[in-house]
């Protein structure tokens, strides 16, 4: 028999005998991945595993019910649950009616949410803890202003948690568009936290990043009902339970992402600490609708001379990332491919002094385009200013780090992509592409180039070209439109 009874807001005590606690424990537990290149593994401060339930104190993540109730169900055992109701009867058409009476609007012009949209803000209130699955562009800003003003009519603090800086602004930006007609003074009721910004406000709404506020005190947290973890994917997982357990008054729990990374610890923390995945729409329905610009993606197959191919065959991963992003010709095809698109074109890098600083000057000397250097060191402020120019240009270039741009940063008048490092992170490709699906008045498709790299040897694949193997096994999977070009290092297809 096992006994689940209710500590807080955040976990639940599970009582059953010693040996069954440690199959819910074994059960609990998952190896993390990369786990073995992280210092505190070598270091042999940590084992690599991530447990999420606590056999000494007996404590489960109340979102982790769900799937305690599955490993009852397996080995036939009983199992009896005593916790509050957690959600609020709110129904479809209330949804619709509460979020008429807001007038809604955005760049000034009348907005109406759509059905997936009531669909997430009637499953986030009536269960009152979820995880919403949407994708970039669906907009999952727009579910939680209405989220934000459902609760504050109930006189409830909220906090609203998310990883970058960019996304405080973007966030708050945001609530001012859709409510210049309804009367809500965003500048009142919403406060930010992050860098120098005040820490103390009275206002009901903070919007904060987790490392602002991830050594504040307990008593500091203890004044909201409600949090959201936006972009949750990205928050470090021992940040994230760190943070969600000092907010034991926080009844309801709403975390939005675009996609998971596909690992069942990913997806067991997230909804341990906020609730069940409940999936909102597809890109692909999205792009169906009519919602989000189509997308075309183009995998271009750079092959290499034999010589090349040996020498990188005897390389580790780290090495021949090295030797990719230094090698003058493939920087000489994305540089010619960056400049002679029509239309904004973003160029995304993972290494800054590696390869994104001189791809950025080349690209910079070989167009009178203008052409924009950004990275982790660039100021918040100045990322929004080339955003906004952007959206008013029809031929500019960014040169911008995956960290920086993959997520968060959304220009409408975006007409191409360039991945120009290898990447296996799905997360990150997702939420990469993700930057040029939103439609605009001129803009209606987006282009993909997706750089791959074959330097395999006789029998052996390189590590980047099984990389971008399983990005196309992705594509495949989210069923998107793509075609593989191949090419020599020389710039001949």
């Amino acid at each position: 028999m096992i006994w689940v009874k209710q500590k807080d807001n955040v976990h639940v005590y599970v009582e059953s005998e010693d040996s069954t606690c440690r199959e819910i424990s074994d059960f609990f537990t998952f190896e993390v991945p990369g786990a073995k290149f992280m210092p505190s593994y070598r270091n042999r401060y940590w084992d690599g595993k991530i447990r999420l339930f606590n056999v000494n104190k007996r404590e489960l993540y109340i979102g982790l019910i769900p799937h305690l109730i599955k490993f009852a169900k397996q080995l036939e055992y009983k199992i009896q649950i005593d916790i509050d109701p957690i959600g609020e009867k709110f129904s479809h058409a209330e949804v619709t009616e509460f979020s008429n009476v807001l007038k809604l609007h955005s760049d000034k012009k009348p907005l109406q949410i759509r059905d997936y949209q009531k669909d997430a803000i009637h499953e986030a209130v009536n269960t009152g803890r979820t995880l919403l699955l949407s994708p970039t562009a669906s907009g999952k800003s727009l579910i939680i202003y209405n989220l934000v003003r459902y609760h504050h009519a109930l006189g409830r603090k909220q906090l609203i948690v998310v990883p970058t800086t960019s996304l405080v602004e973007q966030m708050y930006g945001d609530f001012r568009d859709y409510s210049t007609h309804n009367g809500f003074k965003v500048a009142k009721h919403c406060h930010r936290i992050y860098g120098g910004k005040e820490k103390s406000n009275a206002a009901d709404v903070v919007i904060s990043t987790w490392q602002s506020i991830y050594k504040f005190p307990q008593e500091w947290f203890n004044q909201f009902d409600v949090v959201y973890g936006d972009e949750a994917h990205l928050f470090k997982a021992k940040s994230l339970m760190t943070l969600m357990d000092k907010c034991k008054n926080a009844r309801f729990r709403i975390g939005t992402t675009g996609t998971l990374d596909g690992t069942k610890t990913h997806r067991l923390v997230l909804e341990g600490v906020f609730g069940p995945v409940f999936k909102v729409t597809s890109t692909k329905k999205l792009m169906d609708d009519k919602q989000l610009a189509e997308l075309k993606i183009v995998c271009m197959l750079v092959g290499y001379e034999d010589e090349q191919r040996k020498f990188v065959s005897k390389m580790n991963y780290q090495e021949e990332m090295d030797f990719l992003v230094s090698n003058q010709k493939r920087n000489d095809i994305l540089a010619q491919l960056a400049v002679s698109q029509r239309g904004n074109t973003l160029v995304l890098y993972q290494y800054v002094e590696k390869h994104g600083e001189p791809l950025f000057k080349q690209i910079d000397s070989m167009t009178d385009k203008k052409v924009y250097f950004v990275h982790g060191g660039t100021e918040t402020d100045q990322r929004e200013q080339i955003r906004a120019l952007t959206e008013k240009s029809d031929n500019t270039i960014i040169v911008a780090s995956y960290g920086t741009f993959s997520t968060g940063i959304n220009i409408k008048k975006l007409n191409n992509i360039v991945f120009a490092s290898p990447s296996k992170s799905r997360i990150r490709i997702l939420q990469s592409l993700g930057r040029g699906l939103r439609k605009s008045e001129l803009k209606t498709k987006c282009n993909l180039f997706d750089i791959g790299d074959d330097l395999s040897w006789k029998e052996k694949k390189n590590y980047t070209l099984n990389h971008v193997l399983e990005r196309i096994k992705m594509y495949n999977e989210e069923k998107f439109n793509y075609k593989v070009v191949r090419m020599n290092i020389n710039g001949t297809t």
